[in-house]
């Protein structure tokens, strides 16, 4: 009698293993370094909103700067190594944080955010690299979904650990936590399959030439165009509450900054339940109405966020915007594979992902300055008008026909796999 085969299972791929645990310490190391840098700067400067401003600004803007030339050289170097020495680095310009805070210049913080989120720029598509050639097609969705929920429980845990850590151990122990997690990553690393030596060489490409064949790409697409505006109005949006967040606690609340963790972790409950739902509804609902319903809910829970003066409430808006937020990737995710062509997958992303961080980082390195003159209700409000202009910009969307490219089809081959670049070492 014939015996069945089992289905191969993720758990026991070596690559999946080694990179879950490699992610569980990057995890660990990025949210003790988010809320114990974000505590401390509000501390040192009296919680000045231009300085948390700053903040994010070390975070996000290397995203928008390096993302496109990072994924070129990743390319063209052994991905194994690139990731262990970008984590490598990381931890190193953790030293030189910790000598400048051990002489007093609590200002380097700054740096700790800035270096590894410029290294994450290199590390993220070789780990998108690897992924793919590591781990087999049938398991690649559930793969990243795994990896998503790892994030999702991070989004809840995170902010309670880097508060923890920071109110009993102070800057310095969590900036050295923050480094000893970065070399673990990068010991983890080690146990992948050793790189492949490339056939050839790559041939000398001009980026500002690939820049160019992307965008005319783009251009001749119309749902392509679509994305990028509701992509430029989310960003907008994004961008102006980013750095706000924590004075939803302190001043609309009226509440210590310990509760910003709270916030974050309605959030992550948020994502935890939306991805699930996702993977239900995303087969049974047009992308175009899913990415709809999700810049609609974020618009209505934004506004209520700025305006709340009750925790329940700030913390039940936050969990609906954590709770479309999955619906909302699946959705761009498939209209992006449905309409564009494999050798501009990589273009097309890199135009487009910098088209929504450019706009988010533009508007938060403002908010600072704009937080006096329209106060914190009027940030969130004004981000939940950018939110519904983006709405009413994928209107055309449901005009489309369903193969037009709007990414409404039967076959389940045509089912998104889910950005890896948020969810390899997102840092």
């Amino acid at each position: 009698m014939t015996q069945l085969r089992k289905p191969p299972s993720i758990l026991r791929n070596r690559f999946f293993q080694a990179i879950m645990l490699s992610g569980l310490f990057l995890q660990i190391g990025i949210w003790v370094r988010n809320i114990a840098v974000l505590l401390f700067v509000m501390e040192q400067t009296d919680k000045n909103a231009t300085a948390v401003s700053l903040i994010y600004v070390a975070e996000f803007a290397p995203i928008f700067i390096f993302s496109f030339i990072g994924g070129t050289f990743a390319d063209r170097w052994k991905p194994k190594k690139t990731m262990i020495w970008c984590e490598l680095l990381s931890a190193g310009s953790i030293l030189l944080v910790l000598l400048a805070l051990t002489f007093g210049s609590w200002k380097a913080v700054f740096f700790a955010t800035l270096v590894s989120s410029i290294l994450s720029q290199f590390s993220q598509p070789s780990g998108m690299k690897l992924f793919k050639l590591h781990v087999p097609e049938e398991l690649m969705q559930t793969g990243i979904s795994m990896y998503q929920t790892l994030m999702a429980v991070f989004m809840i845990a995170g902010p309670l650990l880097g508060t923890f850590i920071y109110k009993q151990f102070e800057i310095e122990a969590a900036i050295g936590l923050m480094g000893i997690a970065f070399i673990l990553s990068a010991a983890v690393l080690t146990l992948l399959p050793p790189d492949r030596e490339a056939g050839d060489k790559h041939k000398e490409t001009i980026l500002r030439d690939e820049m160019a064949l992307g965008l005319k790409h783009i251009l001749s697409k119309k749902v392509l165009m679509i994305l990028g505006g509701c992509f430029a109005a989310a960003g907008l949006g994004v961008g102006f509450i980013h750095p706000m967040a924590i004075f939803l606690v302190t001043e609309r609340l009226g509440l210590p900054e310990a509760y910003f963790q709270w916030l974050q972790a309605a959030n992550g409950i948020g994502m935890f339940v939306g991805g699930g739902l996702a993977v239900i509804f995303s087969k049974k609902i047009s992308p175009p109405l899913l990415l709809l319903i999700g810049l609609l809910v974020n618009a209505a829970s934004m506004i209520v966020s700025g305006v709340s003066i009750y925790l329940w409430l700030t913390l039940a808006a936050q969990f609906f915007i954590g709770l479309v937020t999955p619906g909302f990737q699946v959705a761009v995710q498939t209209m992006i594979l449905k309409n564009t062509e494999e050798s501009f997958m990589g273009r097309v992303n890199g135009i487009l992902g910098p088209l929504f961080l450019g706009s988010f980082v533009l508007t938060m390195s403002t908010a600072g300055w704009m937080k006096p003159l329209f106060s914190v209700i009027g940030m969130y409000v004004l981000a939940g008008t950018l939110f519904i202009i983006g709405a009413l910009i994928t209107i055309p969307l449901f005009r489309l026909r369903p193969d037009a490219g709007t990414g409404i089809s039967d076959n389940p081959n045509d089912q998104p796999v889910q950005k890896l670049e948020q969810s390899i070492h997102v840092q």
